[in-house]
C-alpha cells in the first residue's frame, strides 16, 4: 500500500517512489513466476489529476520456471511497465456511475499496488517460457533431452499390422527340413 496524501489531491501534484518490496505469492504462472518472497524493485510516478492518481511505472524482478520443451531450469530478468488510473473513493470525485467496476479505488488516499503488479507481470511472461530460442525438447520415445544428444535416434517402430511378416523373417531358413 502506498499513501497518496502527499499529493493533496492538486491536480498536477506529482511524487517519484522508488522501493523493494518482497514478492506476493502466486506472482506468474505455473511454469515460470516470480519465486514468493523475492525482491522486486518499483519505479513510480505518482501524478494527482482530477479523478484520482495516475501511477505509471515500471517494476524488475527474478523470474524462475522451467522451459516448456526439456524442462531443464530458466532464470531470466524480467522488466514490465504499467499505467493505472486509481480513483477517490469520495462522493466528490464520483465518475459514471455506469461506468466497469473494474476501475481501481483509492481507500483512504492508499492504494494496492498488488492486482497492477500482478497484472502487468503476468501479462508480460511468454506463454511458453523456452531456455532457449531453438530448443529441441525431449525424445517423444525415452524422454532423452536432445539438445545433449542431436543425433539421438530409434529404430522405426514396426507397425504392429506387419509383425507377422516381421516374425517370419526372423525365421532361420537353414533350419527348415526338405523332405
Amino acid at each position: 500500500m502506498l499513501d497518496t496524501r502527499e499529493l493533496g489531491r492538486r491536480p498536477g501534484s506529482q511524487r517519484q517512489v522508488t522501493r523493494t518490496v518482497p514478492a506476493p505469492p502466486d506472482l506468474g504462472i505455473e511454469v515460470l513466476k516470480v519465486p514468493e518472497g523475492s525482491p522486486v524493485e518499483i519505479d513510480l510516478r505518482l501524478e494527482a489529476v482530477m479523478e484520482g492518481v495516475l501511477v505509471t511505472g515500471m517494476a524488475r524482478a527474478v523470474l524462475e520456471g522451467e522451459c516448456a520443451r526439456c524442462l531443464e531450469p530458466i532464470e531470466e530478468d524480467s522488466e514490465v511497465t504499467f499505467q493505472e488510473l486509481f480513483v477517490y473513493d469520495d462522493p466528490a470525485h464520483q465518475g459514471d456511475p455506469d461506468e466497469d467496476d473494474e476501475v481501481s479505488k483509492l481507500e483512504d488516499d492508499l492504494l494496492d499496488l498488488e492486482p497492477l503488479l500482478r497484472d502487468a507481470v503476468v501479462l508480460a511472461l511468454p506463454f511458453q517460457p523456452l531456455c532457449e530460442d531453438d530448443c529441441p525438447g525431449l525424445c517423444t520415445e525415452c524422454g532423452a533431452r536432445l539438445a545433449e544428444d542431436p543425433d539421438h535416434s530409434h529404430e522405426e517402430p514396426v507397425d504392429p499390422r506387419w509383425a507377422g511378416l516381421a516374425a517370419l523373417k526372423q525365421d532361420d531358413p537353414s533350419s527348415t527340413s526338405q523332405d
